[in-house]
């Protein structure tokens, strides 16, 4: 999973085998405020949450146990080494079930969770593993040919060319500015303003800022340079209330900036494009009905 940071990752898993904020905080030598923050802002950035409750004692939300699972990170830990209170019980070692991969983007995952578990309840026999690291047409292809996904999700502006998939949704793509901006209280605002105004933006090595500015390429929006380049969400909402600047989003991460307080969306005089959610098949799923059956259901 590329999009959050290493550090979240770190606490993420750290606060999984801590069982608690306050047992994080005093393993890791910092505040409970610190790991609260962190753990905020990953969840944000995969638009789910993770922990059921972050007072007291934490336990894993369903989407927190499958995100653990799927993170690369926490390879080393074994479900069964969490300690009990982060993690519900283990049950006895069932029959083996037939194991689908899915790959898709973190904040996909967030759109279809329940669809996810509504499958496996209904078909006992068959387990879902996640790859949450393929978010471009690029990492889907990637990932089908080389047998490490069944079916992947993944993000495109249009329909790739010479390569079978289907159009699932849209994400609008927005932009955010703070209520100390001074575009704030413009009623349209021109691509004209939008050249001369600093932008904030994820970090470079960060997927999803390729596809913001591929997006904003296409339509011919063109920002001021960064003042701001950090995927830890809770700096880019201080600094957008601070007016330092526009940051683009799209999906889960812009519904959350939407409900913020203190920051709000620019109406724009022209449309932006927004970003496709596609699926696509390996090239033996036709061959195995519990894949194609799972690819129905997710459109359902």
């Amino acid at each position: 999973m590329q999009s959050p940071s290493l550090r979240q990752l770190d606490i993420f898993a750290q606060m999984v085998a801590a069982g608690s904020v306050a047992r994080c905080a005093d393993m890791l030598g910092v505040t409970a405020d610190d790991i609260a923050r962190d753990i905020g802002s990953l969840e944000m950035r995969l638009g789910y949450r993770l922990f059921e409750d972050m007072s007291g004692t934490v336990r894993l939300t369903p989407a927190g146990r499958k995100t653990a699972q799927a993170m690369t990170l926490l390879s080393q830990d074994a479900p069964e080494d969490w300690d009990e209170t982060a993690a519900p019980a283990q049950v006895p070692p069932a029959p083996p079930r037939q194991t689908i991969m899915l790959a898709a983007p973190a904040p996909i995952f967030g759109h279809f969770q329940e669809a996810l578990s509504a499958f496996e309840a209904a078909n006992e026999d068959i387990a879902i593993t996640l790859d949450l690291q393929v978010q471009s047409v690029t990492d889907a292809a990637a990932a089908l040919r080389e047998g490490r996904a069944d079916i992947a999700y993944f993000y495109a502006l249009e329909e790739p060319a010479g390569f079978a998939s289907r159009y699932g949704w849209s994400e609008p793509l927005s932009l955010y500015v703070g209520a100390a901006h001074p575009l704030a209280q413009a009623d349209s605002v021109s691509r004209d303003d939008l050249a001369v105004t600093p932008m904030l933006a994820l970090e470079r090595h960060n997927p999803m800022r390729h596809i913001v500015e591929d997006a904003l390429a296409r339509g011919r929006v063109q920002l001021g340079a960064p003042v701001l380049e950090s995927d830890d969400m809770f700096a880019v909402m201080t600094a957008l209330r601070a007016g330092k600047g526009i940051f683009a989003a799209f999906g889960a991460l812009a519904r959350d900036l939407g409900r913020m307080d203190g920051i709000g969306r620019l109406p724009l005089d022209t449309q932006l494009p927004a970003i496709e959610v596609r699926q696509a098949l390996g090239p033996r799923a036709a061959e195995t009905p519990a894949v194609e059956a799972l690819a129905e259901f997710l459109f359902l």
